[in-house]
């Protein structure tokens, strides 16, 4: 799809109606140098392109927060905002000139809960129905899976810091390395259906070694072992000693009863610190998820989600905030991860309960052996049975769990490895290395074309951290200079754009670009010149200085919108004047 329109209204005006048109699209801040003022200073060029991006679900904080410190918002701008009930409308069409009747018209603002706006062609939508109704509009019944919608149009938006000087790393700087794998892997049409599923094992994976390594920060399950085999020697050896003593046969019943309701309550309670542990990871690995996504302009973790966030609400929205980001898809990952929370919560309610019962069984039989005057010497003798059947039913509990762990580690790592059979086979390294064929066929024409040098996409195969196998998936100069990535960016998003278009594959035809004055006057020129013969596949909307533009592309024809420090984009100095 193309972008048609952005109109930004109120309740009191059209504040702006841009017109975007086929090929090339300029957002120019014309601000005279001779003002003595820094050109491009909040003017709002980028603005447009973060409204944009605002529209397709990332976070309204983006629109008015310093993205170099997350906690300082420009209050002028939230207030207009908010205050004066702003109205964001994003139209999107099969083509640039296509009729309206097939247009996607999204429609967002900036209110708070019943009065926030966030519809597509008329329809009031939750955040899981909005993102799954974008999904589904591109990939019909993709909703849910990997990689997620914000994922996949990443490579179009380009604004935040990451993006503008990465060509392929388009998500939060937390992103792992199977994440892109199965991002890329999509996006060359290398369908794999246990994409999302190796995901989620990983995610398992992770959990369980790190319970694990909790478990045995102190001993490993081997020591435990040695630990409680002597243990239990010992625990013989003052059981002899006790039954030396000639004792009434209620005491020595009632030590036995104390004896067993200590080593019980020592299981018990270690059981139950053990649950609570397991708890916290899973909790904390589910919240983690969100934090994964891949917007992560929420505050880039609290950002680690405005991406997968802000998008996914907010990846940095406070973490209550971020606790509400109901996203469907990450519900269905955090689902998948905490699916045993609520077994969890049975067992720790089961366990305090058992807890407290047997605390008062002990208490009950402590208070009648005392009554009964029992020697100073069976005193200690019971003290050290008591602490060494704690000791025992800790060691004991440790040792089921570890062997309860690595039992799950085992299983998750026999499914990655079908899995991993599947994916690093023959034939499906063939289909990856046809499919970078055909992309590097228009990456490398089109890098040759504006900057005489060739570009190449790679997937090697990397070995994580985890010790998992992944496809690594980079770009690289042919001619093996240092190239410049500027242009490198820009060839690849056009590139892909070419080849999808080529393999049937959907995708949006737009390409949001920020910083072009960075780029070089002749390689801005080869650019209008290559999306303007391309028009009809590629719609080129970048943001740059009026100073900075080529005399080439200094024309009416490709500016859809004119900044300045005088005529700024919200135009809230001249509400505020009115």
């Amino acid at each position: 799809m193309f972008l048609k329109s952005l109109r930004i209204s109120n309740l009191y005006d059209e504040i702006r109606f841009i017109r975007f048109h086929a090929g090339l699209n300029l957002i120019v801040d014309e601000t005279p140098v001779s003002a003595n003022k820094e050109t491009g200073n909040n003017v709002g060029k980028t603005t447009v392109l973060m409204l944009i991006d605002f529209c397709l679900g990332a976070s309204p904080k983006s629109i008015y927060t310093d993205p170099e410190s997350k906690k300082n918002e420009y209050q002028l701008v939230k207030n207009f905002l908010v205050d004066t009930e702003v109205l964001v409308t994003l139209t999107l069409g099969e083509r640039v000139d296509s009729s309206p009747d097939g247009d996607l018209v999204i429609e967002r603002n900036f209110l708070p809960r019943r009065n926030l706006v966030r519809r597509i062609n008329g329809k009031q939508l939750s955040e899981p129905e909005f993102e799954e109704a974008l999904t589904n509009q591109l990939f019909p019944g993709h909703y849910g899976k990997k990689p997620t919608f914000p994922q996949i149009i990443s490579h179009n938006i380009r604004y935040k810091d990451l993006s503008v000087t990465q060509t392929l790393k388009t998500l939060s700087g937390f992103t792992r390395d199977d994440e892109y794998e199965t991002l890329y892997l999509f996006l060359l049409g290398c369908d794999f259906d246990d994409g999302d599923e190796k995901q989620n094992l990983l995610q398992k994976l992770r959990i369980e070694t790190s319970f694990k390594s909790r478990l045995e920060a102190t001993q490993t399950r081997s020591a435990y072992e040695s630990l409680l085999s002597l243990l239990m020697d010992k625990i013989k050896e003052l059981d002899t000693k006790r039954a030396t003593f000639k004792l009434n046969t209620t005491l020595d019943a009632d030590l036995n009863s104390l004896q067993e309701t200590k080593y019980s309550i020592s299981v018990v309670g270690s059981e139950l610190a053990r649950a609570k542990l397991r708890r916290s990871l899973v909790s904390e690995a589910a919240a983690e998820i969100g934090t994964s996504k891949a917007d992560v302009d929420m505050q880039e973790l609290r950002a680690l989600y405005d991406d997968v966030d802000g998008r996914l609400s907010g990846l940095t929205k406070t973490f209550d905030e971020l606790v509400q980001f109901h996203n469907r898809m990450i519900n269905e990952r955090a689902r998948y991860i905490s699916k045993e929370l609520p077994e969890l919560e049975t067992k720790i309610r089961d366990k305090e309960s058992e807890l407290a019962a047997l605390i008062a069984i002990e208490a009950k039989v402590a208070a009648k052996i005392i009554e009964s005057g029992s020697m100073e010497d069976l005193e200690k003798l019971v003290t050290e049975l008591n602490d060494h059947h704690r000791r025992r039913g800790e060691y004991e509990t440790i040792i089921g769990q570890i062997t309860q762990v690595d039992a799950n580690i085992e299983l998750i790592k026999a499914r990655l490895a079908e899995i991993d059979g599947l994916l690093f086979s023959s034939d499906y390294e063939a289909k990856i290395q046809g499919q970078l064929g055909k992309l590097n066929r228009h990456f490398a024409a089109i890098s040759e074309e504006l900057y005489g040098e060739q570009y190449a996409l790679k997937a090697d195969r990397a070995t994580t951290r985890n010790g998992q196998q992944v496809y690594k998936f980079t770009s690289f100069n042919t001619n093996l200079s240092s190239g410049k990535k500027q242009g490198e960016i820009t060839c690849f998003d056009i590139a892909y754009t070419l080849f999808a278009d080529d393999e049937g594959i959907p995708c949006y035809h737009f390409l949001l670009n920020d910083k072009k004055e960075l780029m070089h006057d002749n390689q801005l020129t080869k650019i209008g010149s290559l999306v303007e013969r391309q028009k009809q596949h590629v719609q080129f909307v970048a943001s740059i200085l009026r100073d900075k533009l080529p005399p080439e592309l200094n024309n009416d024809r490709f500016i859809v919108v004119k900044l300045s420090q005088h005529d700024k984009l919200f135009r809230i100095e001249q509400s505020e004047d009115s």
